[in-house]
């Protein structure tokens, strides 16, 4: 059986994320930088300019992330911090449903989920999620929010489109759905305080 770590995304492991992001799905060119940046920065930054904002996200720290290893290597990675640090969620309109007050840093979301193409299908993110959760609590949060996907909901959903996460994992670790903007999106929440 293979031996899962989770640790956070740190300066001194900054290539280990490299690698988690750019094993399939749009992780490498992403840089995780959908939800820090608007949409008209994003589209005006090259993937080595994203890399560059990452990378600086990660030096000054907290870690805005965590990364999955698999014997040793690194192989999945997920966004959660404070809501607030991720500036596209407040003004992406679908979202609009939150439950909580978008200025709220005690709110904390989990965003994105990169598993390399070898590593899928062993559980990765639910442990992903776990330890995101461990760690939001840890670091203070009230509530951690998410946004994920619904495969159930009679839409073929592209593997790429699941970076936020299926719901069935959100649900199997106690979130509750507060709204479904669509079909195939949920608002999903957890209250770390109960």
């Amino acid at each position: 059986m293979a031996r899962i770590t989770i640790e956070p995304a740190t300066a001194d492991r900054f290539d280990d994320a490299q690698h988690a992001l750019s094993g399939g799905g749009d992780g490498r060119g992403c840089q995780c930088q959908w939800w820090t940046i608007t949409n008209a920065e994003f589209n005006r930054t090259t993937q080595d300019e994203r890399r560059g904002l990452l990378r600086d996200e990660v030096v000054a720290g907290p870690p805005p992330a965590l990364i999955a290893y698999v014997d040793g290597e690194a192989a999945g990675w997920v966004r959660v911090g404070p809501r607030t640090r991720q500036a596209r969620l407040a003004r992406t309109r679908r979202f609009a449903a939150s439950e909580e007050p978008w200025d709220d840093e005690s709110v904390w979301a989990v965003t994105c989920f990169v598993v390399r193409r070898e590593h899928r299908r062993q559980g990765l993110n639910a442990q992903l999620l776990a330890a995101a959760l461990d760690y939001a609590r840890a670091s203070g949060a009230r509530v951690v929010e998410a946004y994920p996907s619904d495969p159930h909901a009679g839409k073929k959903i592209p593997v790429n489109d699941l970076y936020r996460g299926a719901l069935s994992t959100f649900e199997a670790a106690g979130f509750r759905e507060v709204a479904r903007p669509r079909p195939d999106l949920a608002i999903v929440s957890l209250d770390l305080s109960e």
